[in-house]
């Protein structure tokens, strides 16, 4: 049995098809400006003709109020919203309700406490996704090549579907999936030449070893 993935941050059509072709579980597209990753919804509607039926296309946005995913909503094609920032329980609950779409929330880890948390938005959402906490001075919630204590999963019992992110890439991919017990990751920066350049080839490898897993 493989590892599935979800390949976050695509931009443009050669990196989306590599990551078809290479068996991505999940393409995810980012609409929150201050990330280099960053696209309109008339782009990522664009992009999404050649995505084929049963490949999940994920929005990831941060803190997003009514309006902003309306207007998203209106253009966008997708199949579930990651809400990647602060939203409280209340929110979560709230966006799923409204806006009709399963949600996967974001968990920024780093100590138990945030294991602790991510249990109770397992009430409320239909994934789980963990992140390493953003550095200082970061001005993004997530992308920032950094990995958390995996050990922190280790035996975790989940109700839900959950990724494991944060500083993946085809090196440390095998160990994360020993140390977690993960079977679902989601990865960026681990596929890119720099901050949002994302690199077929490396797409390519990483869903190989994935598929070996």
């Amino acid at each position: 049995m493989s590892i599935a993935v979800k390949i976050c941050g695509l931009k443009d059509p050669v990196s989306l098809g590599a990551a078809i072709d290479g068996g991505a579980a999940m393409v995810g597209f980012v609409f929150f400006p201050p990330s280099p990753r960053s696209i309109t919804a008339a782009v990522q509607a664009e992009l999404s003709r050649g995505v084929p039926e049963g490949v999940l296309k994920v929005g990831l946005v941060v803190n997003a109020d009514d309006a902003f995913l309306e207007a998203l909503l209106a253009t966008a094609r997708l199949d579930m919203l990651q809400l990647h920032g602060l939203e409280s329980l209340k929110r979560v609950e709230d966006i799923r309700s409204r806006f009709g779409l399963p949600v996967m929330k974001a968990m920024a880890v780093a100590d138990t406490k945030d294991i602790v948390l991510a249990h109770e938005y397992e009430r409320v959402a239909d994934y789980l996704l963990f992140d390493a906490s953003p550095p200082k001075g970061a001005t993004r919630p997530g992308g920032n090549a950094k990995a958390f204590d995996w050990k922190l999963l280790h035996n975790q019992k989940w109700h839900k579907p959950w990724l494991l992110a944060g500083g993946l890439n085809t090196g440390n991919l095998v160990e994360a999936v020993r140390v977690s017990g993960v079977r679902s990751v989601d990865i960026s920066s681990g596929v890119e030449d720099s901050s949002g350049d994302k690199n077929p080839d490396k797409i390519r490898a990483f869903l190989e070893v994935a598929a070996g897993l």
